[in-house]
């Protein structure tokens, strides 16, 4: 593992920030945004991609130029021409860039106003009420960017889960090459399937853990080792992400496991309960008095606290314990439990690939039926489809559906949902279409009077069936607009209208906590990729993990049914 695909795409987003600021050519700050968007949805690894003889500039959006780029970045961790280009500001100017609410024009304003070229000087300026006059700012921006300076102190550096596994995956296979190494496993937040992780808690057994350690700090991903001992180390990798790896007996290893992949909350839980029992539970077993009775496995670590054994993903101490000792734990959806993905897209919005290269693609992941959904016209950023590219596409479905056996191809839309509630389409459109989906595109700062209430007009249509991405949010950029989610919950079910549970690593919307709310309200989800190439039909996974922390089973997914089912769940009440 040498560098990601969310690192290359950031590098090339931070250069056209810079270029931006610096009044650089439009259209070219353009061509390395749209690089940047398309390189961090291939869903595949760029570099395994070269590695493989595919032709980089034949990729939309990337060109020879891009690709020459790309291949600089993989080879040597970073671009000459960014830089270069950083060297002509102040060192912790572009830090600015990482507060919400600030882009380039607001970054080279304040420093062109105020000589703002820090966080600290940022947040002083916010204080003294010394932004809210520049022209493009106000009073309440100011103290949003206040709120976000003292938020970049409290929080650590977090990674997107999807940006933590290949480095998880490829250092995970490093180890299990060391003869040295027994079980290795990936524990912590990254094991409960969190949306962002911290760090990487590596868990291993070996006869001569000193020697793994060894082994473990010759990574060449490394930067940096904090701290090495005989059973643990501490590094950071080349990307700052911290490793932290420990190495236990077998017969501790399922206490350990247990341990480090918490969280410390249900941990606690765990504890107390041993203790009202008169046991004793830490990182080595579960002793009764100074005779350890349990640990090899985290089984019976549950097993000998009167529990089940509860899955990573339910760990939070969300009545977990409760359920477990009443046996009333959920049966957790699988992905062989999926039988279709709902949320596509192709070349006739803003895809890579045919109707027919996505069909082909999700017949091979064993689906039986898709929906494709190209976005409405309404955001011309998406090159969306008008009511002329739907009759084509559908033309094209039907040709398809006639040729290809297997899988079934369902007419769809993600249709906008206009800041007044209404449609981007006409109903005479949507009536022909086996499956809408709607979605918020713009307009993300209504109150939450006004949001909610677009929300639920949109969903008052007699043929929407699916919400997309409920809450808007996307991961590091963009928090939840402001919405009822109790009333929303409440009137989809009322509707028969089903969120959607989205798998685009930086949206994985709805997350687990309104997931796990909406079942208890009696919603039902859809899962789905919002795929833009036949790669991206993986993040299925990704949704997958969030409806797992959710609580939510096979039986609350309608994308789980046969296709005759499915249709029936989609008909309106």
């Amino acid at each position: 593992m040498t560098i990601s695909n969310s690192e290359i795409a950031a590098i090339f987003e931070q250069l056209a920030d810079l270029l931006e600021i610096r009044g650089e050519n439009h259209f070219k700050i353009i061509a390395y945004r749209n690089a940047a968007r398309t390189i961090e949805n291939l869903g595949a690894d760029i570099s395994k991609m070269i590695d493989d003889g595919v032709n980089l500039p034949k990729i939309p959006t990337i060109g020879e130029h891009i690709a020459q780029k790309v291949k600089e970045i993989i080879t040597t961790g970073k671009l000459s021409k960014l830089e270069d280009l950083k060297r002509s500001f102040p060192p912790h100017f572009i830090d600015i860039l990482s507060i919400k609410g600030i882009g380039p024009k607001r970054a080279g304003t304040l420093y062109e106003k105020l000589h703002i070229d820090s966080l600290e000087d940022l947040r002083e300026a916010a204080q003294n009420h010394k932004i809210r006059d520049l022209e493009g700012f106000d009073e309440k921006l100011e103290r949003m960017i206040l709120d976000g300076t003292k938020l970049s102190k409290k929080e650590g550096k977090r990674f997107m889960y999807s940006v933590a596994e290949p480095y998880a995956d490829a250092l995970i296979a490093y180890l299990k090459k060391s003869e040295e190494a027994s079980k290795v496993i990936v524990a912590g937040s990254y094991r409960r399937k969190k949306d962002t992780v911290g760090d990487l808690d590596i868990l291993a057994t070996s006869k001569h853990p000193a020697l793994l350690i060894d082994y473990f700090v010759k990574y060449p991903h490394i930067k940096e080792i904090i701290s090495k001992g005989d059973t643990k180390s501490t590094v950071i990798f080349k990307n700052n992400m911290q490793i932290d790896i420990r190495c236990v007996p077998d017969d501790s290893y399922g206490a350990a496991l247990h341990y480090f992949t918490g969280s410390k909350p249900h941990n606690i839980s765990i504890r107390k309960m041993a203790i009202e029992m008169g046991l004793k539970v830490n990182e080595y077993g579960i002793f009764k008095g100074e005779e350890k009775i349990a640990g090899a496995t985290e089984d019976e670590m549950y097993k000998t606290v009167g529990l089940c054994y509860i899955e990573p993903e339910l760990r939070e101490n969300r009545g977990e314990l409760e359920a477990a000792r009443d046996g009333k734990l959920p049966k957790l959806i699988d992905l062989k439990d999926i039988k279709g993905d709902l949320h596509i897209h192709t070349l006739y919005s803003d895809a890579q690939n045919s109707i027919l290269e996505m069909a082909e693609a999700a017949k091979k992941l064993g689906y039986e039926y898709i929906a494709i959904t190209d976005h409405s016209k309404h955001l011309a950023i998406v090159n969306g489809i008008d009511e002329k590219k739907i009759r084509q596409q559908i033309e094209e479905i039907d040709k398809i559906n006639e040729k290809l056996n297997g899988i079934t191809l369902l007419k769809g839309v993600e249709v906008d949902i206009l800041e007044d509630g209404s449609l981007a389409l006409p109903d005479h459109i949507l009536k022909g279409l086996d499956i809408v989906v709607g979605g918020v595109h713009d307009k993300f700062k209504l109150s939450q009077d006004k949001q909610t209430k677009r929300i639920l007009k949109a969903m008052d249509n007699q043929y929407f069936n699916i919400l997309a991405h409920p809450t808007g949010r996307l991961l590091g950029e963009r928090k939840a607009y402001d919405i009822d989610m109790e009333l929303l919950f409440e009137e989809a079910k009322i509707r028969n209208c089903f969120l959607e549970i989205n798998g685009q690593p930086k949206r994985l919307d709805l997350d687990d906590i309104y997931a796990k709310s909406a079942k208890e309200a009696g919603v039902k989800f859809i899962l789905s990729t919002d795929a833009h190439n036949i790669a991206t039909l993986d993040y299925m996974r990704y949704a997958l993990f969030q409806a797992r922390r959710g609580w939510i089973e096979t039986k609350d997914v309608i994308n789980t049914l046969p296709l005759d089912k499915f249709k029936k769940a989609l008909q309106r009440s």
